[in-house]
């Protein structure tokens, strides 16, 4: 467990299910990627279940973020590829605009950097969400890529790269896939 100013962050467990899936299920979640949308438990199940691997193999990976108790998030680092630290963040509607998705951005980032600190940290977004993108330059990520977001349902869809440091071609291209 980590503790912010204002959030507690625990790797998620089976209990968490119905909480995540309130937040990956909700469309206003998902404003800047309909297609993202949890359409069911199902898929919430799943997810979950790489979330608690990414955790069971590098000892990191996206936690639960409580605001006095009640769920209002989830988000961290996890290793993409082999080759870098991808960093998410993804918090309930009525949680957003507050800073707590910079808090656990920053709490992510030292310990992706703790444990592994020669991959970098990247965060991957669309530039429709402006600010997803202000988060991760909040937390030291600069604009790295810009190009079209390949697989995207938009054919007009760009993705943002951002990252911690200069990426070198294969690092980059691990974050297209």
């Amino acid at each position: 467990m980590i503790t912010t100013a204002r959030l507690q962050l625990d790797p998620p467990g089976d209990a968490d299910l119905e909480d995540l899936h309130r937040i990956y299920s909700d469309a206003r979640t998902w404003t800047h990627l309909p297609s993202g949308r949890f359409a069911d438990l199902a898929t919430t199940r799943e997810a979950l279940a790489g979330w608690l691997a990414d955790w069971h193999e590098h000892g990191l990976g996206a936690w639960v973020a409580r605001e006095d108790g009640t769920v209002v998030g989830h988000g961290g680092c996890a290793v993409r590829q082999g080759a870098f630290w991808n960093l998410g963040y993804r918090f309930a509607p009525e949680a957003q605009g507050r800073g707590l998705a910079t808090e656990l951005a920053a709490a992510a980032v030292d310990a992706a950097r703790e444990r592994r600190p020669e991959l970098p940290v990247v965060a991957y977004l669309l530039e429709n969400n402006p600010g997803s993108a202000a988060v991760a330059e909040k937390v030291g990520l600069a604009l790295r890529h810009r190009g079209p977001d390949a697989g995207n349902p938009d054919p007009s869809a760009v993705r943002l790269v951002l990252a911690d440091r200069v990426l070198s071609e294969a690092e980059l291209a691990a974050t297209m896939r």
